[in-house]
């Protein structure tokens, strides 16, 4: 697989990737890749939820915010609520 050089880091992130790569016994570029893998894979997973919430509302489904704030408060209680479901709103 072909590479290239993309970015210059800070000299203190480089360090820390130095001690993980000898803590794992792995070159550092395999924690960097590694690292930068994960975290494309979370940008690209949030602007497809945000995504399909944005057509989630435009479709009327949405769920109330006083509904929303109430299951909040009850989790980590003795009894917490179910999810609210959306309510289509037209």
């Amino acid at each position: 697989m072909a590479t290239r050089a993309l970015a210059e880091v800070r000299a203190d992130l480089a360090d820390q990737v130095d001690a993980q790569a000898a803590a794992q016994q792995r070159p550092p570029v395999g924690i960097v890749e590694e690292a930068l893998a994960g975290w494309l894979g979370r940008e690209a997973r949030r602007h497809r939820e945000t995504l399909q919430a944005i057509a989630n509302a435009d479709a009327g489904q949405v769920v109330d915010h006083a509904r929303v704030m109430t299951w909040w408060r009850s989790l980590g209680t003795d009894t917490p609520l179910p999810r609210p479901q959306p309510i289509a709103r037209r």
